[in-house]
């Protein structure tokens, strides 16, 4: 459940960057510029920390494997 909570806010906050992006290339305003770049701060984020759940910590895998 953990793991598509984190799924989910990456892809809202990735939507976020897009569309303050698109909004920062229509109005040239320095918020939208800084919304996109925390935005994209974010999305980093949650999709490391939705991938980092996805690893199994309990098997080893071996790299002759």
């Amino acid at each position: 459940m953990k793991d598509l909570l984190f799924a989910v806010l990456a892809l809202i906050s990735a939507v976020i960057a897009v569309v303050t992006f698109l909004n920062y290339q229509r109005s040239a305003n320095t918020m939208m510029i800084i919304l996109a770049i925390i935005g994209v701060v974010a999305t980093l984020g949650f999709g490391a920390m939705f991938l980092s759940g996805r690893v199994n910590k309990q098997d080893d895998i071996h790299i002759t494997e």
